[in-house]
């Protein structure tokens, strides 16, 4: 999970988080959501075992409020 810049939230999954974080800091690759909200800083990291997996639980985070995704992001830091 990234905070952006104007204090915004964005969740995704990777492999491979030092390239991902280049590419969104870059904007070379990054999501369109982060090209125009770069992010600031990385807040919560959770590896899990598998891409479904991975899925799931970027589609329950995105579910969340503002308030309980920070919670989140407190429970997994970096």
């Amino acid at each position: 999970m990234l905070e952006c810049r104007d204090g915004r939230l964005y969740t995704g999954i990777t492999t491979d988080i030092d390239r991902r974080m280049n590419e969104h800091n870059t904007g070379c690759r990054g999501a369109r959501f982060t090209r125009a909200n770069p992010p600031s800083r990385l807040i919560g990291v959770r590896q899990v075992i598998d891409r479904s997996t991975a899925l799931k639980l970027e589609a329950t985070l995105k579910k969340l409020s503002r308030a309980q995704k920070h919670d989140w992001a407190v429970q997994n830091l970096v």
